[in-house]
């Protein structure tokens, strides 16, 4: 682990009550709901993408639609639609 992650769990671990720890789930939420929206805004229709789907099996294919946070790819091999998180697509 990075050391900036081993330094957030170690002062999680020091939190004493409910709503410090409430503060902190309401802080991460916010960070994910971020990192998802900016992933989108740099996704366009059209570009092939990557990510890994089930089982660990990397998927290539197309993406068809952009929503707010998750991204539809249509898989190339298959031609399935996946519905994605943003922020887990990587331009190919």
């Amino acid at each position: 682990m990075c050391n900036d992650v081993t330094q957030a769990v170690a002062a999680i671990r020091r939190l004493e009550s409910s709503d410090q720890i409430n503060e902190v789930i309401e802080a991460i939420r916010l960070q994910q709901t971020w990192v998802a929206k900016n992933a989108a805004r740099s996704i366009r229709v059209g570009t092939v993408v990557t990510f890994e789907g089930r089982r660990g099996r990397t998927v290539t294919g197309e993406v068809l639609k952009v929503n707010q946070k998750t991204i539809v790819v249509r898989d190339q091999a298959t031609q399935a639609k996946w519905k994605v998180t943003a922020s887990m697509v990587s331009p190919v």
